[in-house]
């Protein structure tokens, strides 16, 4: 069978033309998001399109919860979103699960980071919890990055004294995270969840938490299958959400393992992959998205 996606997508030979799609999954950074961390105007009518034929849509991204619906803010309450890696899982405002660290591992993760930057390393904590994220490191190189990914974001003098529900750890690392910060947070594997989010960043988060298993509750919720589920990702933190999707695809540009690890292939970030590859999986012309193009 010929795929009806671009030529820069490899032949889907298992694919039907209109697959029974019941639920979309998108990372942002890197996925969803195009190089300046924009959004494509042609996701507004596209959503005003999958909304009509009764598709979920589901951004999963590191990013906090108040990030993602400000990005969002106006499209309706029938997004649902996966925050914090998994961690936070909210639809129409409404929390619909999370997974708290313990107070412990907090301390002990922060203590560790700052024994990393003591040793010459350029890294910075992010404490996220569920209703703010907060730092201690306050210089505005740091702060720039926080900014992007944090709409709430307090600074402290102390993150141990954080008095929150912490969903997630988050270390920037101005050099790289998979060889610098990773290693020195390798401990924690044993016991939780150490990914390399980006080429910046690591998570710690509780070994139960992942996009892939928020992505499965929201199934569960809603009713639909993994055969009735498309995902997208690039980075290795989208691994089991990838794995959780019938119809996973990788970006063009994604990191080697996330290539290998999904069934297909999208276009890259740069152009415009996620909306491109929705619409020509689904039948919807891209003309049409793009004569709609603008926030309903």
């Amino acid at each position: 069978m010929t795929s009806p996606l671009s030529p820069a997508v490899p032949d889907l030979p298992d694919l039907d033309p209109v697959p029974d799609i019941r639920l979309i999954a998108v990372d942002m950074d890197g996925t969803l998001l195009d190089t300046e961390g924009r959004i494509d105007p042609t996701l507004w009518p596209l959503l005003d399109e999958l909304d009509r034929r009764g598709i979920a849509f589901c951004p999963a991204s590191g990013r906090q919860y108040a990030n993602l619906a400000a990005r969002f803010e106006g499209v309706g309450d029938d997004v649902v979103f996966i925050a914090e890696n998994g961690a936070f899982v909210a639809r129409g405002g409404r929390e619909l699960s999370s997974d708290v660290l313990a107070g412990d591992v907090v301390g002990r993760v922060v203590e560790t980071v700052r024994a990393l930057g003591a040793s010459g390393a350029d890294v910075g904590v992010v404490v996220c919890g569920k209703r703010s994220a907060y730092i201690e490191r306050h210089d505005a190189a740091f702060v720039a990055e926080c900014d992007t990914y944090y709409a709430l974001l307090e600074r402290t003098d102390d993150l141990l004294v954080v008095d929150d529900e912490v969903l997630k750890i988050a270390v920037f690392d101005f050099g790289s995270a998979e060889a610098t910060t990773a290693p020195a947070l390798a401990p924690f594997r044993a016991t939780h969840q150490v990914v390399v989010s980006g080429a910046h960043w690591v998570d710690v988060m509780n070994a139960t938490t992942d996009k892939g298993a928020a992505l499965r509750a929201v199934q569960a919720t809603l009713g639909v299958t993994r055969a009735q589920t498309m995902a997208f990702g690039d980075y290795l933190n989208d691994l089991e959400l990838l794995d959780a999707a019938e119809y996973s695809f990788a970006m063009a540009d994604a990191h080697p393992t996330v290539v290998e690890r999904a069934r297909y292939l999208a276009p890259s970030n740069r152009a415009n992959g996620v909306v491109r590859t929705i619409a020509a999986v689904l039948a919807i012309p891209l003309a049409e998205l793009e004569a709609g193009e603008g926030r309903s």
